[in-house]
């Protein structure tokens, strides 16, 4: 690789600090005293804590007393439905079925099955429509089935892979007829999309910092007052006695913080990145005429965030266009999973109806606050060299 700068297309996996943040982050490494503690460097500490959780139920548009600091979005997911599930059970046995999107985030979609093979949980699995909606229809028949039966529904805000914005007003709605609690992973969403906790009546919903532009390591879940969930951990009894362990002051400061600036720039942000990803689709496109740009055409709150164009290319493999787009000081993902070493086909794409040779020949070019001309002019210029010599090898192995 030569001495040009990295064009970095992976935003949607993490995105560069804020310098803002780094700034708050490295101030507030400096500051002692348990924010547990009653003393007055504890006390300081914890008006830290609070100011900041203030500050992004705010921006999120939640009470303060449902911003439930944790570890990410992992957490976060494990603890929605995991103590939802537990907590409604707990209240009636019958109720055993867990709906969720067949397009979640692993960090959801792997909870789910793990409550379905060691709790005993029915889960029902709502497919999704060719650019990765989900059905609302069969969503609405599999509650009308049995609604007594469902200890909670969760649907993500917008797909990591495709952008493909949710219809999460729909979902509460036909949920809200029985009572039924609902979650939302709004990890993508949160960077790109206003964010309205309350208006959109969600009864938990998932939220982490590294997504924008603040640290790896910390997150939220939001969850109202009113709703019982079981705790995962227990100990200190911190944060409402969701979630007990040692409260990382300087990881929520620079947290509240990177989202208090995503959200005062998102407007204009997510208007400056469309334009970016628009050029990138022609490029792509001009290049390589057979390319199919997968998900929602259109962008906007309601349809697909701005930030991301998942591509197919027919006759390639996206592991090794990948790594050879990497050698040229380009970074994307393949937007599947890996296990064991082994690349895996999306299960999105899957989801969506494309067969598994289509699901391995696609990548995901996802920008952010940081992203240049620079970077999408580097990718354009990699891609005519890259795509021939993974069409070739794809040929060869064929063959």
């Amino acid at each position: 690789m030569n001495d040009q700068p990295v064009a970095y297309l992976d935003h949607a996996a993490t995105t560069p600090m804020w310098p803002e943040a780094i700034d708050v982050m490295t101030a507030e490494l400096g500051r002692l005293g348990n924010a547990s503690s009653l003393h007055a460097s504890g006390r300081a500490s914890r008006r830290v804590v609070e100011e900041s959780r203030e500050l992004i139920a705010e921006r999120l548009g939640s009470r303060p007393s449902e911003v439930v600091f944790c570890s990410g979005g992992t957490e976060a997911n494990n603890l929605a439905i995991k103590g939802l599930y537990w907590a409604r059970r707990a209240q009636d046995p019958h109720r055993r079925r867990v709906i969720f999107s067949s397009i979640e985030h692993h960090a959801l979609l792997d909870p789910v099955t793990w409550l379905a093979k060691h709790e005993g949980a029915a889960i029902d699995m709502t497919p999704v429509d060719a650019i990765g909606r989900i059905q609302v229809d069969a969503l609405r028949s599999a509650v009308a089935a049995d609604p007594a039966s469902v200890a909670a529904i969760t649907t993500m805000w917008a797909n990591n892979e495709m952008g493909t914005i949710q219809p999460i007003d729909e979902v509460v709605a036909i949920a809200r007829e029985h009572g039924i609690p609902v979650h939302s992973d709004a990890v993508q969403a949160a960077g790109y999309v206003p964010i309205d906790f309350a208006a959109r009546q969600l009864d938990a919903m998932t939220v982490t910092a590294h997504k924008l532009g603040g640290p790896v390591g910390v997150g939220a879940l939001v969850i109202r007052r009113e709703i019982d969930a079981v705790p995962l951990m227990h100990g200190g009894g911190q944060e409402r006695d969701i979630r007990s362990g040692t409260i990382g002051v300087a990881l929520i400061a620079s947290f509240a913080r990177a989202l208090d600036l995503t959200v005062q720039r998102q407007a204009e942000t997510a208007a400056r990145i469309e334009r970016l990803r628009q050029r990138l689709v022609d490029g792509v496109r001009s290049i390589v005429p057979d390319a199919v740009v997968n998900g929602d055409p259109d962008s906007g709150p309601n349809h697909r965030l701005p930030n991301i164009a998942h591509v197919t290319f027919p006759g390639c493999e996206g592991d090794a266009m990948l790594m050879l787009l990497d050698a040229q000081g380009v970074e994307c993902s393949t937007g599947s999973a890996c296990d064991a070493g082994v690349p895996q086909p999306s299960h999105v794409l899957l989801a969506m109806g494309y067969d598994e040779q289509a699901a391995r020949g696609s990548l995901r070019f996802s920008l952010g606050h940081t992203t240049t001309d620079a970077d999408v002019d580097r990718l354009l210029a990699a891609l005519p060299a890259v795509h021939e010599r993974a069409t070739r090898a794809a040929h060869v192995r064929s063959s």
